[in-house]
Protein backbone atom coordinates (compact mmCIF):
# COMPACT_ATOMS: atom_id res chain seq x y z
CA UNK A 1 0.00 0.00 0.00
CA UNK A 2 1.37 3.40 -1.01
CA UNK A 3 1.16 5.75 1.97
CA UNK A 4 3.05 8.64 0.33
CA UNK A 5 0.92 11.80 0.29
CA UNK A 6 -0.05 12.74 -3.25
CA UNK A 7 1.78 16.07 -3.11
CA UNK A 8 5.00 14.27 -2.13
CA UNK A 9 4.85 12.23 -5.33
CA UNK A 10 5.95 15.15 -7.47
CA UNK A 11 8.62 17.85 -7.58
CA UNK A 12 8.63 21.41 -6.28
CA UNK A 13 7.14 24.11 -8.55
CA UNK A 14 9.98 24.95 -10.98
CA UNK A 15 9.35 28.70 -11.24
CA UNK A 16 9.29 29.02 -7.46
CA UNK A 17 12.49 27.00 -7.23
CA UNK A 18 14.20 29.32 -9.71
CA UNK A 19 13.06 32.37 -7.75
CA UNK A 20 14.73 30.96 -4.66
CA UNK A 21 18.06 31.04 -6.50
CA UNK A 22 17.80 34.85 -6.35
CA UNK A 23 17.85 34.97 -2.56
CA UNK A 24 20.92 36.82 -1.32
CA UNK A 25 22.19 37.64 -4.83
CA UNK A 26 22.74 41.28 -5.80
CA UNK A 27 22.89 42.48 -9.39
CA UNK A 28 25.00 45.57 -10.17
CA UNK A 29 23.22 48.54 -11.80
CA UNK A 30 25.30 48.15 -14.96
CA UNK A 31 24.18 44.52 -15.29
CA UNK A 32 20.62 44.17 -14.01
CA UNK A 33 18.93 40.80 -13.92
CA UNK A 34 17.39 39.59 -17.19
CA UNK A 35 14.54 37.36 -16.04
CA UNK A 36 13.38 34.93 -18.73
CA UNK A 37 12.17 32.23 -16.36
CA UNK A 38 8.39 32.66 -16.43
CA UNK A 39 5.89 32.87 -19.27
CA UNK A 40 3.53 35.49 -17.90
CA UNK A 41 2.92 39.14 -18.78
CA UNK A 42 4.41 41.51 -16.22
CA UNK A 43 2.43 44.57 -17.34
CA UNK A 44 -1.13 45.19 -16.11
CA UNK A 45 -4.12 44.96 -18.44
CA UNK A 46 -4.63 47.94 -20.76
CA UNK A 47 -6.21 50.91 -19.01
CA UNK A 48 -9.67 50.60 -20.62
CA UNK A 49 -9.88 47.03 -19.33
CA UNK A 50 -8.78 48.08 -15.87
CA UNK A 51 -11.55 50.68 -15.92
CA UNK A 52 -14.09 47.97 -16.74
CA UNK A 53 -12.83 45.90 -13.80
CA UNK A 54 -12.97 48.93 -11.48
CA UNK A 55 -16.49 49.88 -12.57
CA UNK A 56 -17.71 46.32 -12.07
CA UNK A 57 -16.12 46.22 -8.62
CA UNK A 58 -17.81 49.48 -7.64
CA UNK A 59 -21.22 49.20 -9.30
CA UNK A 60 -22.07 45.52 -9.82
CA UNK A 61 -22.96 43.78 -6.54
CA UNK A 62 -23.17 40.41 -8.35
CA UNK A 63 -19.47 40.69 -9.21
CA UNK A 64 -18.67 39.95 -5.56
CA UNK A 65 -20.91 36.91 -5.15
CA UNK A 66 -20.77 33.29 -6.15
CA UNK A 67 -21.60 32.75 -9.79
CA UNK A 68 -22.39 29.66 -11.85
CA UNK A 69 -19.87 26.88 -11.28
CA UNK A 70 -19.20 26.52 -15.03
CA UNK A 71 -18.89 30.26 -15.52
CA UNK A 72 -20.99 33.20 -16.65
CA UNK A 73 -23.35 32.28 -19.50
CA UNK A 74 -22.48 35.42 -21.48
CA UNK A 75 -18.77 34.57 -21.48
CA UNK A 76 -19.43 30.91 -22.30
CA UNK A 77 -21.61 31.95 -25.24
CA UNK A 78 -19.01 34.43 -26.48
CA UNK A 79 -16.27 31.80 -26.44
CA UNK A 80 -18.52 29.40 -28.33
CA UNK A 81 -19.43 32.03 -30.92
CA UNK A 82 -15.86 33.18 -31.54
CA UNK A 83 -14.52 29.61 -31.62
CA UNK A 84 -17.22 28.60 -34.13
CA UNK A 85 -16.15 31.44 -36.41
CA UNK A 86 -12.41 30.96 -35.93
CA UNK A 87 -12.34 27.17 -36.32
CA UNK A 88 -15.18 26.59 -38.76
CA UNK A 89 -17.17 24.41 -36.39
CA UNK A 90 -20.45 24.61 -34.52
CA UNK A 91 -20.27 25.18 -30.79
CA UNK A 92 -22.62 26.66 -28.23
CA UNK A 93 -22.26 27.74 -24.65
CA UNK A 94 -23.02 24.25 -23.38
CA UNK A 95 -19.67 23.17 -24.86
CA UNK A 96 -17.74 25.71 -22.77
CA UNK A 97 -16.83 26.00 -19.11
CA UNK A 98 -14.86 28.83 -17.59
CA UNK A 99 -12.14 27.80 -15.15
CA UNK A 100 -9.75 29.48 -12.74
CA UNK A 101 -6.94 29.58 -15.28
CA UNK A 102 -5.92 27.06 -17.91
CA UNK A 103 -4.05 24.94 -15.36
CA UNK A 104 -7.35 24.27 -13.62
CA UNK A 105 -8.92 23.40 -16.96
CA UNK A 106 -6.27 20.69 -17.40
CA UNK A 107 -6.75 19.41 -13.86
CA UNK A 108 -10.51 19.21 -14.40
CA UNK A 109 -10.11 17.35 -17.68
CA UNK A 110 -7.81 14.76 -16.11
CA UNK A 111 -10.19 14.35 -13.16
CA UNK A 112 -12.98 13.41 -15.59
CA UNK A 113 -10.80 10.96 -17.52
CA UNK A 114 -8.56 9.09 -15.13
CA UNK A 115 -8.32 7.01 -12.02
CA UNK A 116 -5.32 5.62 -10.12
CA UNK A 117 -2.95 3.71 -12.37
CA UNK A 118 -4.23 5.16 -15.64
CA UNK A 119 -1.82 6.60 -18.20
CA UNK A 120 -1.63 9.86 -20.17
CA UNK A 121 0.84 10.46 -23.00
CA UNK A 122 2.82 13.71 -22.72
CA UNK A 123 5.25 14.78 -25.46
CA UNK A 124 8.62 15.76 -24.02
CA UNK A 125 9.91 18.28 -23.25
CA UNK A 126 6.64 18.62 -21.32
CA UNK A 127 4.91 21.44 -19.49
CA UNK A 128 5.90 20.74 -15.90
CA UNK A 129 2.53 21.57 -14.31
CA UNK A 130 0.89 18.89 -16.45
CA UNK A 131 3.36 16.35 -15.13
CA UNK A 132 2.89 17.55 -11.56
CA UNK A 133 -0.89 17.15 -11.70
CA UNK A 134 -0.64 13.66 -13.16
CA UNK A 135 1.77 12.72 -10.37
CA UNK A 136 -0.57 14.04 -7.71
CA UNK A 137 -3.54 12.29 -9.36
CA UNK A 138 -1.89 8.87 -9.30
CA UNK A 139 -1.74 8.88 -13.11
CA UNK A 140 1.31 7.65 -15.02
CA UNK A 141 2.77 10.24 -17.40
CA UNK A 142 4.02 8.35 -20.45
CA UNK A 143 6.80 10.38 -22.12
CA UNK A 144 6.66 10.78 -25.90
CA UNK A 145 10.08 12.21 -26.89
CA UNK A 146 9.75 14.87 -29.57
CA UNK A 147 11.82 14.69 -32.74
CA UNK A 148 14.57 16.97 -34.00
CA UNK A 149 12.15 19.85 -34.63
CA UNK A 150 10.41 19.25 -31.30
CA UNK A 151 7.43 17.73 -33.08
CA UNK A 152 5.88 14.56 -31.59
CA UNK A 153 5.29 11.56 -33.84
CA UNK A 154 1.78 10.01 -33.93
CA UNK A 155 3.22 6.63 -34.91
CA UNK A 156 5.45 6.66 -31.83
CA UNK A 157 2.45 7.67 -29.73
CA UNK A 158 0.46 4.74 -31.13
CA UNK A 159 3.13 2.35 -29.88
CA UNK A 160 2.84 3.79 -26.37
CA UNK A 161 -0.92 3.33 -26.03
CA UNK A 162 -1.97 0.58 -23.62
CA UNK A 163 -5.29 -0.51 -22.16
CA UNK A 164 -4.73 2.05 -19.37
CA UNK A 165 -4.10 5.03 -21.68
CA UNK A 166 -6.83 7.63 -21.34
CA UNK A 167 -5.51 10.65 -23.25
CA UNK A 168 -2.80 12.27 -25.35
CA UNK A 169 -1.89 15.86 -24.49
CA UNK A 170 -0.66 18.40 -27.04
CA UNK A 171 0.39 21.97 -26.20
CA UNK A 172 0.50 24.21 -29.28
CA UNK A 173 2.11 26.69 -29.60
CA UNK A 174 4.25 24.61 -27.34
CA UNK A 175 5.42 25.27 -23.82
CA UNK A 176 8.38 24.92 -23.38
CA UNK A 177 9.48 24.51 -26.99
CA UNK A 178 7.58 27.34 -28.70
CA UNK A 179 6.88 25.12 -31.70
CA UNK A 180 3.57 25.50 -33.55
CA UNK A 181 2.24 22.05 -34.40
CA UNK A 182 1.17 21.81 -38.07
CA UNK A 183 -2.56 21.32 -38.60
CA UNK A 184 -2.04 17.96 -40.31
CA UNK A 185 0.00 16.74 -37.31
CA UNK A 186 -2.76 17.73 -34.88
CA UNK A 187 -5.25 16.03 -37.19
CA UNK A 188 -3.17 12.84 -37.16
CA UNK A 189 -3.18 12.78 -33.37
CA UNK A 190 -6.92 13.39 -33.38
CA UNK A 191 -7.50 10.43 -35.70
CA UNK A 192 -5.28 8.26 -33.51
CA UNK A 193 -7.16 9.21 -30.35
CA UNK A 194 -10.49 8.74 -32.11
CA UNK A 195 -9.53 5.30 -33.42
CA UNK A 196 -8.27 4.15 -30.01
CA UNK A 197 -11.21 5.55 -28.04
CA UNK A 198 -9.14 7.94 -25.92
CA UNK A 199 -9.22 11.71 -25.49
CA UNK A 200 -7.05 14.27 -27.23
CA UNK A 201 -6.37 17.25 -24.95
CA UNK A 202 -5.17 20.29 -26.90
CA UNK A 203 -3.85 23.12 -24.71
CA UNK A 204 -3.90 26.36 -26.69
CA UNK A 205 -2.85 28.77 -23.96
CA UNK A 206 -0.71 30.68 -26.47
CA UNK A 207 -3.02 30.51 -29.52
CA UNK A 208 -3.28 34.32 -29.71
CA UNK A 209 0.46 34.51 -30.51
CA UNK A 210 0.56 31.84 -33.21
CA UNK A 211 2.45 33.20 -36.22
CA UNK A 212 0.14 31.52 -38.73
CA UNK A 213 -2.96 33.22 -40.12
CA UNK A 214 -6.25 31.43 -39.70
CA UNK A 215 -7.23 28.49 -37.54
CA UNK A 216 -4.36 26.32 -36.25
CA UNK A 217 -6.41 23.15 -36.84
CA UNK A 218 -9.74 21.98 -38.26
CA UNK A 219 -10.81 19.54 -35.54
CA UNK A 220 -14.07 21.35 -34.76
CA UNK A 221 -15.26 20.72 -38.31
CA UNK A 222 -15.89 17.09 -37.35
CA UNK A 223 -19.51 16.89 -36.14
CA UNK A 224 -18.39 14.35 -33.53
CA UNK A 225 -15.44 16.40 -32.27
CA UNK A 226 -16.68 16.47 -28.68
CA UNK A 227 -16.43 12.70 -28.35
CA UNK A 228 -12.62 12.96 -28.63
CA UNK A 229 -11.38 16.56 -28.32
CA UNK A 230 -10.93 18.50 -25.09
CA UNK A 231 -9.55 21.96 -25.88
CA UNK A 232 -8.10 24.29 -23.25
CA UNK A 233 -7.52 28.05 -23.35
CA UNK A 234 -6.22 30.88 -21.19
CA UNK A 235 -7.32 34.51 -21.14
CA UNK A 236 -4.28 35.39 -19.02
CA UNK A 237 -1.80 35.87 -21.83
CA UNK A 238 -4.19 37.59 -24.25
CA UNK A 239 -5.47 40.28 -21.87
CA UNK A 240 -2.81 40.26 -19.11
CA UNK A 241 -5.25 38.73 -16.63
CA UNK A 242 -2.81 36.35 -14.93
CA UNK A 243 -3.78 37.43 -11.42
CA UNK A 244 -7.49 37.09 -12.15
CA UNK A 245 -7.19 33.41 -13.15
CA UNK A 246 -9.54 32.94 -16.10
CA UNK A 247 -9.31 29.98 -18.47
CA UNK A 248 -11.66 27.78 -20.46
CA UNK A 249 -12.33 24.16 -21.32
CA UNK A 250 -14.23 23.28 -24.51
CA UNK A 251 -15.71 19.79 -24.68
CA UNK A 252 -18.99 17.87 -24.60
CA UNK A 253 -21.86 18.89 -22.30
CA UNK A 254 -21.70 15.40 -20.78
CA UNK A 255 -18.07 15.86 -19.80
CA UNK A 256 -18.79 19.34 -18.47
CA UNK A 257 -21.33 17.80 -16.11
CA UNK A 258 -18.39 15.88 -14.63
CA UNK A 259 -16.16 18.97 -14.74
CA UNK A 260 -18.80 20.81 -12.71
CA UNK A 261 -18.35 18.35 -9.84
CA UNK A 262 -14.61 19.00 -9.80
CA UNK A 263 -14.87 22.79 -10.01
CA UNK A 264 -17.59 23.00 -7.35
CA UNK A 265 -15.32 21.32 -4.81
CA UNK A 266 -12.20 23.32 -5.68
CA UNK A 267 -13.17 26.95 -6.36
CA UNK A 268 -17.02 26.85 -6.51
CA UNK A 269 -16.92 29.38 -9.34
CA UNK A 270 -14.35 31.29 -11.38
CA UNK A 271 -13.43 34.86 -10.48
CA UNK A 272 -16.33 37.14 -11.40
CA UNK A 273 -14.28 40.26 -12.11
CA UNK A 274 -11.90 38.27 -14.25
CA UNK A 275 -14.79 36.87 -16.29
CA UNK A 276 -16.24 40.35 -16.81
CA UNK A 277 -12.83 41.50 -17.99
CA UNK A 278 -12.37 38.52 -20.31
CA UNK A 279 -15.77 39.07 -21.93
CA UNK A 280 -15.12 42.77 -22.48
CA UNK A 281 -11.70 41.97 -23.85
CA UNK A 282 -13.07 39.46 -26.33
CA UNK A 283 -15.62 41.98 -27.57
CA UNK A 284 -13.49 45.12 -27.62
CA UNK A 285 -9.75 44.43 -27.68
CA UNK A 286 -9.18 42.54 -30.93
CA UNK A 287 -7.17 45.42 -32.44
CA UNK A 288 -5.15 45.87 -29.26
CA UNK A 289 -4.49 42.12 -29.12
CA UNK A 290 -3.33 42.18 -32.73
CA UNK A 291 -0.72 44.74 -31.68
CA UNK A 292 0.37 42.54 -28.78
CA UNK A 293 0.72 39.61 -31.17
CA UNK A 294 2.78 41.70 -33.60
CA UNK A 295 5.15 42.67 -30.79
CA UNK A 296 5.59 39.05 -29.68
CA UNK A 297 6.24 37.99 -33.28
CA UNK A 298 8.88 40.72 -33.57
CA UNK A 299 10.58 39.44 -30.42
CA UNK A 300 10.49 35.97 -31.91
CA UNK A 301 12.20 37.40 -34.99
CA UNK A 302 14.78 39.04 -32.72
CA UNK A 303 15.64 35.61 -31.31
CA UNK A 304 16.39 34.36 -34.83
CA UNK A 305 18.28 37.56 -35.69
CA UNK A 306 20.59 37.16 -32.69
CA UNK A 307 20.98 33.41 -32.92
CA UNK A 308 23.97 33.30 -35.35
CA UNK A 309 26.32 34.85 -32.78
CA UNK A 310 25.17 32.39 -30.14
CA UNK A 311 25.34 29.47 -32.57
CA UNK A 312 29.00 30.35 -33.15
CA UNK A 313 29.53 29.61 -29.45
CA UNK A 314 27.98 26.15 -29.82
CA UNK A 315 24.38 26.87 -28.86
CA UNK A 316 21.53 25.43 -30.98
CA UNK A 317 18.01 26.76 -31.32
CA UNK A 318 15.66 23.77 -31.07
CA UNK A 319 12.34 25.61 -31.13
CA UNK A 320 11.01 29.16 -31.10
CA UNK A 321 7.52 30.65 -31.04
CA UNK A 322 4.81 32.27 -28.93
CA UNK A 323 6.58 33.14 -25.65
CA UNK A 324 9.46 30.68 -25.83
CA UNK A 325 12.83 29.79 -27.25
CA UNK A 326 14.17 26.34 -26.41
CA UNK A 327 17.92 25.87 -26.79
CA UNK A 328 20.62 23.24 -26.51
CA UNK A 329 23.57 24.62 -24.61
CA UNK A 330 27.22 23.71 -25.36
CA UNK A 331 28.67 23.43 -21.86
CA UNK A 332 30.07 20.41 -20.03
CA UNK A 333 27.80 20.93 -17.04
CA UNK A 334 24.17 19.83 -16.75
CA UNK A 335 21.51 22.47 -17.22
CA UNK A 336 20.31 22.23 -13.62
CA UNK A 337 23.79 23.41 -12.56
CA UNK A 338 24.16 25.76 -15.52
CA UNK A 339 20.97 27.72 -14.82
CA UNK A 340 21.87 28.95 -11.30
CA UNK A 341 25.43 29.61 -12.49
CA UNK A 342 24.15 31.80 -15.33
CA UNK A 343 22.03 33.68 -12.83
CA UNK A 344 25.00 34.37 -10.55
CA UNK A 345 27.67 35.03 -13.17
CA UNK A 346 25.76 36.41 -16.16
CA UNK A 347 22.67 37.91 -14.51
CA UNK A 348 20.31 35.70 -16.54
CA UNK A 349 17.49 33.74 -14.90
CA UNK A 350 16.19 30.94 -17.13
CA UNK A 351 14.90 27.43 -16.55
CA UNK A 352 16.93 24.27 -17.15
CA UNK A 353 15.71 21.53 -19.44
CA UNK A 354 15.75 19.11 -16.51
CA UNK A 355 12.51 20.79 -15.40
CA UNK A 356 10.80 19.73 -18.65
CA UNK A 357 12.08 16.16 -19.05
CA UNK A 358 11.79 12.89 -17.12
CA UNK A 359 14.34 12.55 -14.32
CA UNK A 360 16.25 9.83 -16.18
CA UNK A 361 16.41 11.69 -19.50
CA UNK A 362 19.89 12.88 -20.58
CA UNK A 363 18.31 15.39 -22.99
CA UNK A 364 17.22 17.76 -20.25
CA UNK A 365 20.80 18.21 -19.05
CA UNK A 366 21.68 19.88 -22.39
CA UNK A 367 18.59 22.08 -22.77
CA UNK A 368 17.28 25.39 -21.42
CA UNK A 369 14.07 27.39 -21.86
CA UNK A 370 13.95 31.13 -22.47
CA UNK A 371 10.60 32.89 -21.94
CA UNK A 372 11.18 36.03 -23.99
CA UNK A 373 7.73 37.69 -23.96
CA UNK A 374 8.78 40.33 -21.42
CA UNK A 375 12.10 41.20 -23.09
CA UNK A 376 12.18 43.69 -25.97
CA UNK A 377 14.56 43.58 -28.96
CA UNK A 378 17.35 45.40 -27.15
CA UNK A 379 16.90 43.15 -24.14
CA UNK A 380 17.10 40.05 -26.33
CA UNK A 381 20.35 41.32 -27.85
CA UNK A 382 21.75 41.90 -24.35
CA UNK A 383 20.53 38.46 -23.28
CA UNK A 384 22.32 36.71 -26.12
CA UNK A 385 25.54 38.62 -25.43
CA UNK A 386 25.47 37.41 -21.85
CA UNK A 387 24.77 33.81 -22.89
CA UNK A 388 27.72 33.94 -25.28
CA UNK A 389 30.03 35.35 -22.63
CA UNK A 390 30.84 32.54 -20.18
CA UNK A 391 34.05 30.77 -21.13
CA UNK A 392 33.18 27.52 -19.43
CA UNK A 393 34.36 24.10 -20.62
CA UNK A 394 32.38 22.78 -23.54
CA UNK A 395 30.76 19.38 -23.81
CA UNK A 396 32.11 16.95 -26.41
CA UNK A 397 30.53 17.23 -29.85
CA UNK A 398 27.64 14.75 -30.28
CA UNK A 399 29.55 12.65 -32.83
CA UNK A 400 32.53 12.27 -30.50
CA UNK A 401 30.67 11.87 -27.23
Amino acid sequence: MNTTPRTARTFSPPVMEARRWLEGVDFPPERPLINVSQAAPVDPPPEPLRQIIAEAALRDPQAHLYGPVLGRPDLRDEVASQWSTAYGGTLDGHNVAITSGCNQAFCAAIATLCTDGDEVILPTPWYFNHKMWLDMSGVQATPLPAGAELLPDPDEAARLITERTRAIVLVTPNNPGGVEYPADLVQAFYRLAQDRGIALIVDETYRDFDARPGAPHALFADPDWDKTLIQLYSFSKAYRLTGHRVGAIVTSPARLAEVEKFLDTVTICPNQLGQIAALWGMRNLSQWLAGERAEILDRRAAIHDNMPDLAAQGWRLMGCGAYFAYLRHPFAIPSNDLAPALMREAGVLLLPGTMFQPANSPAGAREVRIAFANVDRDGITALFRRLAGPGWPLAPAPDSA
